[in-house]
């Protein structure tokens, strides 16, 4: 049976739990295959970091390919066989940021389990590491990589670094201009509507990523995972699905920000033109918003609601998917 995620999506807020059990002997060593290799077998990579030397870092992991896909300022860069959580300890699908990287990590809970280059996605044991690839999914839930990739990814990243694990067959396009959608053209506003907020104080560095749910019909600033900002949105409402997008150091001719589109599940990638000229928002917001967009902001546009239950932790996925 084809393994699958639940489209329900999350915010969490998290408590520690062991990760998945690994030893050093069982590790795959890794093979670094030609440019072009189609087919990978376990443990094969790409790793090729000259050909985009700096710029904002995106990790995809494709659940359904067991492939994890590296982008350097929209440029890809690495290209990795993994293995992910079995159906009983399936790996959480959404949009997560490195939250601790330790070189060498020895879990707390199963003794012996060495995880070199250890990449702390969640602070419930969701992390990227070197261990076993069979080829199939065999993990309790982390992101199995070969040894040699994982130290070469390790030496990329850093904390913040999003990371997109995504249930569906998507792979990072060129950007469709969801700048837009925070630009200076946006051609409708609103007065300031009760309950804007905007404390962006609650946290004064970190990575910022912009949340707009068209459930809630509201969006969201958070900085480290921690909410400082939120106001109504209208003219979203035909959003489906969840699209995500990080932001590039480049600009366009007119001077706004590119951004790489990194994944679009459960729905058609919108129309950003079209949605632009049709949303609805505070302006106060609008350039709140835009003034924190800097290279490797990440853009959620979402039909999902957002959870008010938990958005003060550090230890904060920004979206993730629970089987029903």
């Amino acid at each position: 049976m084809p393994y699958r995620q639940s489209p329900l999506i999350v915010i969490a807020t998290l408590g520690l739990i062991g990760l998945p059990f690994a030893r050093a002997a069982n590790f795959t060593k890794g093979r670094d295959v030609k440019p072009f290799t189609a087919d990978l077998k376990p443990g094969d990579y790409l790793w090729h970091p000259e050909v985009s030397p700096a710029g904002p870092m995106v990790v995809l992991v494709s659940l359904p390919d067991q492939v994890m896909y590296v982008y350097r300022n929209g440029v890809r860069i690495g290209r990795s066989t993994v293995s992910t959580g079995t159906a009983g300890h399936r790996t959480p699908t959404g949009v997560f940021t490195v939250l601790q990287k330790k070189v060498d990590h020895e879990s707390s809970i199963y003794k012996g389990a060495k995880m070199p280059n250890m990449q702390r996605l969640t602070w419930t044991g969701i992390a990227m590491h070197a261990g076993q690839l069979p080829g199939y999914p065999a993990s309790h839930g982390c992101v199995r990589l070969p040894e040699d990739f994982a130290a070469k990814l390790y030496t990329v990243t850093k904390l913040g670094t999003t990371v997109i694990i995504a249930d569906n067959k998507s792979s990072p396009v060129n950007t469709t201009k969801p700048g837009l959608l925070f630009s200076a053209t946006t051609s409708q506003t609103i007065p300031m509507p009760a309950g804007f907020t905007w404390t962006p104080e609650k946290a004064p560095n970190g990575p910022v990523s912009i949340i707009v749910s068209t459930a809630d019909r509201t969006g969201y600033v958070f900085r480290n995972g921690v909410e400082i900002g939120r106001a109504a949105i209208g003219g979203v409402e035909r959003l489906s699905g969840t699209h995500i997008y990080a932001a590039l150091a480049t600009v366009d001719a007119s001077g706004r920000r590119n951004w790489i589109s990194t994944a679009s599940v459960g729905g058609r990638a919108p129309n950003l033109p079209d949605l632009a000229s049709k949303v609805i928002i505070a302006p106060e917001f609008l350039s709140d918003a835009r003034a924190l967009i800097t290279p490797g902001t990440t853009l959620i546009l979402t039909d999902a609601p957002v959870s008010d239950r938990t958005q003060s932790a550090l230890g904060f996925n920004i979206l993730t998917t629970q089987s029903k």
